[in-house]
């Protein structure tokens, strides 16, 4: 006959642990997850070193968590809260285009090169080298949001007069779009916060005026 094994007996699986109290605090570890991808990056950052940055072990962390690929997933939802929300708020609060991308690109500037976190977005950097397509895409998804939510606010201002009706308004959330990854980049290669705002105000200098 037959035997079946003790329920009992059988080690419990990540996802049934998720009930068990927690010796660590939640937040805390997902901030220091986030500083680690940040800096190295997706594919640099393996699981061991997710463990012993975010001070829990791998049980704990998949119970926690998931995989390192849903923890990601978690990451990149809190930095866009936690850090990369300027944005949407200059979009949402300055009166015209130009205003909230003049925000942005200066508020880009100080965030980027802030010295109590790694230096650049990372939107940009975390995918670099990267060979898992989901990782990628989900990250360039964040990258193209940004550009059309600056275009749409565009169009709506060519719409009300307050820019030519013959801007190309596509073009121009692209040339923001890669003043602000290019800002990134150059964060990662020591920029100061002085040397991108005036990269910003440069950047400014190019756009039309009614």
């Amino acid at each position: 006959m037959e035997r079946t094994q003790d329920p009992r007996t059988v080690p419990a699986s990540p996802a049934g642990r998720r009930g068990r109290p927690r010796s660590f605090d939640r937040e805390t570890a997902l901030e220091k997850a986030i500083m680690a991808f940040w800096e190295h990056g997706y594919e640099a950052t393996s699981v061991s070193d997710l463990t012993r940055i975010m001070g829990i072990g791998a049980p704990s962390l998949y119970a926690a968590f998931g995989d390192k690929r849903a923890l990601f997933d978690e990451v990149v939802a809190e930095y866009g809260r936690r850090y990369a929300a300027f944005g949407e708020r200059a979009l949402a609060e300055e009166p015209t285009a130009r205003a909230a991308v003049a925000r942005i690109l200066r508020e880009a500037a100080e965030c980027y090169t802030a010295p109590d976190r790694p230096q650049g977005c990372l939107y940009a950097h975390a995918a670099t080298n990267c060979t898992s397509p989901e990782v990628g895409e989900r990250l360039r998804e964040k990258r193209n949001e940004a550009i059309a939510a600056v275009e749409s606010r565009i169009r709506a201002d060519i719409a009300a007069g307050r820019l030519p009706a013959d801007t190309d308004a596509r073009a121009l959330a692209r040339h923001t779009g890669a003043v602000v990854q290019g800002m990134s980049q150059q964060a990662r290669d020591g920029a100061s916060r002085a040397e991108l705002t005036a990269l910003a105000e440069i950047a400014l200098s190019i756009w039309p005026r009614t």
